[in-house]
């Protein structure tokens, strides 16, 4: 049940008839991980606990640096120098009490992060390399978890998402297999600071769609932002029959 406290926070979404008091309720019964609480993360971890999902795992081992502020909404002056997942659980804290907030500080490793993945509905790959989102992504698939996957450099963004529940969807490695040793990250390279708020909260969007159970997800289709000329442009992506992640688990 929503308390009358939690319908009114929460009436100008449950106004919506695709929402409406049966899809809150099941936002506050859902669990999200979101991995890595920088430039991605922070809209991601602000629009969700604002929106009242009912537990958020947060993971991430940096702390905030003064670098960090010029995209990283969720953390402020003050918080620099501090661990970032610390910054976020006093943030979000005072945003939605109501939410419940676990922190996961270190670095994950697979033991960990399977354990992390298997505890939540959803995933959010928030993280800047390629590393972590093949980890993430093989964890996610593992486990038949959801994975909303973004990423954002220079003044390029892009954001898809691989659900393995489904027999038809691809998972992040049939789309960019082995990646490159060579792959740059935001401090190398740069970035906007409102390119990383544009695809986080379209991550945060996605999130609520296949939580609350709504809408159509961006499931076999990726989505690429042009910062520099405000465009959007959608490609299909398919499955990998072969692909040595996710082929396994659906008998190939």
């Amino acid at each position: 049940m929503l308390s009358d406290q939690e319908l009114l926070r929460y009436s100008r979404q449950i106004l919506l008839p695709q929402i409406d008091v049966d899809g809150q309720l099941r936002l506050k019964q859902s669990r999200a991980l979101i991995v890595g609480l920088g430039g991605l993360g922070s809209p991601v971890a602000l629009y969700l606990a604002a929106a009242g999902v009912g537990e958020l795992h947060l993971a991430d081992f940096d702390s905030v640096d003064l670098t960090n502020l010029q995209r990283q909404v969720l953390h402020d002056t003050p918080s620099v120098g501090q661990s970032k997942v610390d910054s976020a659980l006093a943030r979000l804290a005072a945003l939605n009490p109501e939410v419940v907030l676990h922190p996961l500080r270190g670095a994950l490793d697979a033991d960990s992060l399977a354990a992390a993945v298997a505890a939540v509905d959803l995933v959010l790959d928030c993280s800047d390399n390629f590393a972590t989102r093949e980890a993430v992504n093989a964890a996610c698939v593992a486990a038949g978890k959801p994975l909303v996957s973004g990423a954002a450099i220079r003044l390029e963004g892009q954001l898809s998402v691989f659900d393995p529940r489904g027999e038809d969807s691809p998972c992040y490695h049939c789309l960019y297999g082995h990646g490159s040793e060579a792959e740059l990250t935001c401090s190398e390279a740069g970035v906007v600071g409102p390119l990383v708020g544009l695809v986080g909260s379209l991550q945060a969007l996605e999130a609520l769609k296949l939580l609350a159970g709504f809408g159509e997800p961006l499931v076999g289709r990726l989505l690429l932002v042009d910062a520099l000329t405000s465009r959007f442009r959608e490609l299909r992506v398919r499955r990998d029959p072969q692909c040595p992640v996710c082929g396994v688990r659906h008998g190939q």
